[in-house]
């Protein structure tokens, strides 16, 4: 039987998981949509929607995945009205019913297996396990000093420096603790640099990891970037090209000495147990290692905090909370 687990693309932000979300859209039965901003969201506001048991409460959340302008539903290019009925006449949990929102969108282009891709899920495995027990992450790793430098150059990325250089090294630990916890055929990791230079055979060991069949159209992604990236992030252009390893180690050139040095510092033991060969930077000034750990404890903290308040939210759940949908899914369902 063919797999139908969601598959969710992960790492740190500008580590290629747009290339790759492509890749995996290229694939004739996985469908991969841009950016959506309802999942995580969407969770953290389940007590507004309330029990999805009541048809009046799938409505509700219906209306509030299609039509709150932070959730990016447009992106999808969906019938809204279709989608709430689809919803209401769905499984009575919030899993589900955002399980139905990405299935629809893979049905416009007859695919029978959805995914979705979101850097920032690297430190939502959980959540997304409540709502999709039988998850499959794929974590793209690439060059911490290449994603600190892609990363100042973004018009969106307002942080400085020390919190890019954080980020990545919060992204890497996370994959750890991922690896070491879930189940082998749930998480996977692959590096840009590899997945770059040698896309069939790497792709060939997702696809296996997937359950997939190997399609050649995966290495060519740039076929499906003008449907499946929108028009005003500019940013992903390179996407529209073919597959290169042009700007593998381009943070020699893209990086201040002392920024080199940052990343050097903070980020060596992670580097090199990924298999980045350091440049021999001279060590980092001690202010600037400060700010990467004020960086860094501002986040965990922030982190921990909304953690604490989601784990006792869950001994008042408002109603079921785990996806309704796929064999697996169905089949945890009956054992209950």
């Amino acid at each position: 039987m063919q797999s139908d687990r969601p598959i969710f693309v992960i790492g740190c932000p500008r580590s290629g998981t747009t290339m790759l979300q492509l890749m995996l859209h290229s694939h004739p039965r996985i469908a991969v949509p841009p950016e959506t901003r309802f999942l995580v969201p969407g969770y953290y506001r389940r007590f507004f929607f309330g029990d999805l048991r009541e048809q009046h409460n799938r409505r509700r959340l219906g209306r509030w995945i299609v039509s709150d302008k932070d959730t990016k539903f447009k992106e999808l290019k969906l019938d809204g009205d279709q989608l709430i009925d689809d919803i209401v006449a769905g499984p009575p949990t919030l899993g589900s019913a955002f399980g139905i929102s990405f299935r629809s969108y893979a049905e416009q282009y007859g695919k029978s297996r959805w995914g979705d891709k979101r850097p920032s899920y690297y430190h939502h495995v959980d959540l997304l396990l409540r709502l999709f027990p039988d998850a499959q992450f794929v974590h793209l790793i690439r060059d911490g000093r290449d994603c600190v430098a892609s990363l100042k150059e973004m018009p969106w990325y307002t942080k400085d420096v020390f919190h890019a250089v954080t980020n990545w090294g919060e992204a890497i630990d996370f994959g750890r603790h991922h690896a070491r916890k879930l189940p082998a055929d749930s998480y996977y990791e692959l590096r840009y640099e590899d997945l770059t230079a040698y896309p069939e055979t790497e792709l060939g060991k997702l696809c296996d990891f997937l359950g997939e069949d190997y399609d050649p159209a995966m290495s060519e992604p740039y076929h499906v970037a003008r449907v499946a990236i929108p028009q005003h992030k500019v940013w992903h252009s390179n996407t529209h090209g073919g597959v290169t390893t042009a700007r593998s180690g381009s943070w020699k050139s893209r990086l201040e000495p002392w920024e080199i040095s940052v990343c050097e510092t903070v980020l060596a033991d992670r580097l090199t147990a990924n298999g980045y060969e350091l440049s021999g930077a001279p060590k980092a000034e001690k202010s600037h290692v400060a700010a990467c750990e004020k960086a860094a404890s501002k986040r965990r903290w922030a982190r921990r905090r909304k953690e604490i308040r989601d784990r006792l939210n869950r001994f008042r759940e408002p109603g079921p909370v785990a996806a309704q949908l796929t064999t697996r899914q169905l089949g945890e369902l009956a054992k209950v």
